[in-house]
């Protein structure tokens, strides 16, 4: 066979790898559904057209054909399918198409691989899973919605073992209160340039408001002052009013954030804080935007991102405005695996090893395993009848930590492999303990 060379942008985990992105999965889940959030899942492709209607992202768009197609097929713009980039796109057109059969406000959450034809590179890459949750209203959305799914992923956040975060929140309509009193007409352009900040830094971003937003030098640095804001819900409007600029839509928007980052720390302490310097690019957030930073890791960049979006979703009858937080899960388990910041416990969910005297008792090998597995005790059967020695080497480098020597009377010994202790015991009644029922995924130890 030729020699297979790996595919850089589409991440394959060994199994233990794969038990921390599937903890990961499984505590999103948990959390989402203990706030009411239901589980879909909508196809991976949509028309060219609707995935490009949204920002500029075509240069990232993976496009489907048949290999066959005819060429008049191929022509068709209208028939052209791609494969979804994210999460949200799909989620309007999954709200219009279904309006009559949702409840809303409709409360969703979605554990889905996404693409993207971007260079690979640390924690990005072409093929990942994304973590979303959405909020999605009938022609209006109480702004407390905003609150709801920030709480949903500190909690998840909270319940990793990963270091501390910070969710840094801002809105939209607060920046753009404040670029108009400054006498700004291009919000947008300036949010872009915003946008930049940590990338470019902040001489970069006053020559770009000054050279491709048409802002004064005075005008520059009241956006860039308003951008290094960073404070809790009691001095923000003290730190705001400090720029000189004063507006009712600055007023209403200033109370809308307060009241966000209270209510959020409220459930969870100390996970939120204004950060004005947040922009989102994406031209559909029109309120609340969010993005989540690991500590220590801030080079990752935002791991959870997301905020309002009032217009994303029209039809002739009605809008469909919403609020939601994606997860880059696959950035996020990355950057725990590659360094090394949880464990798994155990590579393979396998709780005890059944060994097989020799291949005429293997049926009472098989037995012992059933019923172990009735019992909720993950288990299997020694591949071969080797010498002991031989099962209980295989066991180890499996990472199974029981052994269980079956007898011919029905019941037999087990053994700890990791500590050498053997004792009697009945597949029927043997219990390991909690901790090696399950795998579990833990912080790594520091130093190790």
């Amino acid at each position: 066979m030729a020699k297979v060379t790996p595919l850089s942008g589409f991440p394959e985990w060994l199994p233990a790898e794969r038990r921390i992105e599937q903890h990961v999965m499984d505590t999103f889940r948990e959390v989402a559904e203990l706030h009411g959030f239901s589980n879909i899942e909508t196809r991976a492709v949509e028309p060219l057209d609707q995935l490009l209607r949204k920002g500029e992202t075509s240069k990232e768009v993976y496009l489907i054909s048949r290999l066959q197609a005819e060429e008049e097929e191929r022509e068709k713009e209208s028939q052209k399918l791609g494969l979804h980039f994210d999460l949200t796109v799909p989620l309007a057109r999954y709200v219009l198409e279904h309006q009559n059969d949702l409840a809303f406000p409709f409360r969703r959450y979605q554990i889905q691989k996404v693409w993207r034809g971007e260079r690979p590179q640390d924690g990005r890459f072409r093929e990942f899973y994304q973590a979303d949750i959405d909020i999605i209203g009938q022609d209006t959305l109480p702004s407390h919605m905003d609150a709801d799914v920030a709480i949903v992923m500190a909690e998840v956040l909270g319940k990793l073992p990963i270091p501390g975060f910070t969710i840094s929140i801002n809105n939209r309509k607060l920046s753009q209160g404040v670029f108009e009193a400054l006498g700004l007409s291009d919000i947008e352009g300036v949010l872009r340039q915003l946008d930049k900040l940590a990338k470019v830094g902040e001489a970069e971003v006053r020559k770009l408001l000054i050279e491709q937003v048409g802002a004064s030098e005075e005008q520059a640095d009241g956006c860039l002052a308003f951008a290094s804001i960073k404070a809790t819900h009691e001095d923000l409007a003290n730190k705001v009013g400090a720029l000189g600029v004063s507006s009712d839509d600055i007023t209403n928007a200033l109370e809308e954030l307060s009241f966000v980052i209270r209510t959020v720390n409220s459930s969870v302490p100390g996970a939120c804080i204004a950060d004005l310097s947040i922009a989102r690019g994406l031209d559909y957030y029109t309120g609340t935007v969010f993005e989540t930073f690991v500590e220590g890791h801030e080079d990752l960049g935002s791991i959870c991102s997301g905020g309002r979006y009032d217009t994303l979703a029209t039809d002739n009858r009605h809008s469909y405005p919403g609020v939601g937080l994606s997860i880059g899960l696959s950035r996020l388990v990355s950057r725990l695996v590659t360094r090394a910041l949880v464990t798994s416990t155990r590579a393979v969910p396998t709780v005890a090893l059944v060994a097989v005297m020799d291949e005429e008792h293997r049926d009472a090998s098989v037995e012992v395993a059933r019923v172990l597995r009735s019992r909720g005790i993950a288990a299997e059967v020694a591949p071969s009848a080797a010498k002991f020695g031989k099962q209980i080497k295989y066991a180890d480098r499996r990472g199974i930590p029981f052994v269980f020597f079956p007898s011919a009377e029905g019941e037999g010994e087990v053994k700890d492999i990791r500590s050498g202790e053997q004792v009697a015991a009945d597949a029927h009644t043997w219990q390991p303990t909690e901790d090696d029922m399950t795998v579990r995924v833990v912080a790594a130890t520091p130093g190790n």
